[in-house]
């Protein structure tokens, strides 16, 4: 952590909705006119796309049905963490970009699939700006979460998160639902090791709960709308979140437990900002007066 070069992570496994809750940062970064370094998670992979599916051969080939992106052998937690840990201490640091489409491909002279080359990046910056996989990720060797000023976890429910990953990788990626679903059970052992324990050591997390029906989400025809569901928001440090206001201003919200509040799933937005706007105004404040 640094009160000089504060850091920002939003984490989330694929398809839990990070890429949402990205754009309302980037809104309120617009609005406050707030320098921020951006990162993607996905630039801390370890492999680019063709390379990733030599290593699922080979894994496979060997025995092994469970390697997967969300693990220590597919992503570079190191220079993650010496990202973060330069950063706090420069304003800073080493990253690249994963490009993941053509569009993208225009913009930074690379193939879809492939990474750009390392730079230095964040040099005038007020804050760093991460959303990915693994924010929070601690293992024996490397503990990205604790060079983390506020950490923001994106968890659906399983269901839910299962549903959103489904629809997107069969409409954008072509993909069948049975190849899905096998990515899905190959993941597993690192979801629960790499992925769940993150939300554990995340200041905020915005959890997602359908009001639907989604008992067999291999078979939802649609994602359930931000109407049907509620958004869970818990708070590990309370201290400070002025509830009364919240509640006064999200209509039909309500608390469920004293570090808990509950809002229709329609209100993300505005309870995004509601809630993350003081939380970053007072890390540039804290900024300014270290200086």
């Amino acid at each position: 952590m640094s009160a000089k070069h504060p850091i920002i992570a939003v984490t989330g496994s694929s398809g839990a909705g990070t890429t949402t809750v990205k754009t309302t940062f980037e809104w309120i970064f617009r609005r406050e006119k707030i320098d921020a370094a951006i990162v993607e998670g996905d630039a801390f992979h370890r492999y680019d796309r063709q390379a990733m599916r030599d290593k699922l051969a080979e894994a496979a080939a060997a025995g092994n049905d469970n390697f997967s992106h969300f693990g220590p052998g597919s992503n570079l937690f190191g220079e993650l963490e010496e990202l973060f840990r330069s950063y706090g201490q420069s304003g800073t640091g080493r990253s690249r970009v994963y490009v993941h489409d053509a569009q993208e491909a225009a913009v930074h002279g690379a193939q879809p699939g492939t990474f750009t080359p390392w730079k230095e990046i964040g040099e005038g910056s007020d804050l760093l700006f991460y959303e990915g996989l693994h924010g929070a990720v601690q293992t024996p060797e490397h503990d990205v979460a604790r060079h983390v000023d506020l950490l923001v976890g994106v968890v659906p429910t399983v269901n839910l998160e299962w549903i959103q990953k489904l629809h997107r990788d069969k409409a954008k990626r072509g993909y069948s639902t049975e190849a899905v679903v096998d990515t899905i059970l190959r993941r597993m052992p690192d979801y629960v090791n790499y992925i769940c324990p993150q939300f554990s050591r995340t200041h905020i997390n915005f959890q997602r709960v359908p009001t639907v029906d989604t008992s067999n989400p291999f078979i939802a025809k649609d994602i359930p709308l931000a109407d049907e569901s509620f958004l869970i928001i818990r708070f590990a440090n309370p201290k400070g979140i002025d509830f009364r206001y919240l509640l006064s201003m999200v209509h039909d919200s309500f608390m469920s437990r004293p570090n808990t509040i509950v809002v229709p799933g329609g209100k993300l937005p505005l309870a995004m900002q509601l809630i993350l706007t003081p939380l970053i105004l007072k890390l540039l404040d804290t900024k300014k007066r270290a200086y």
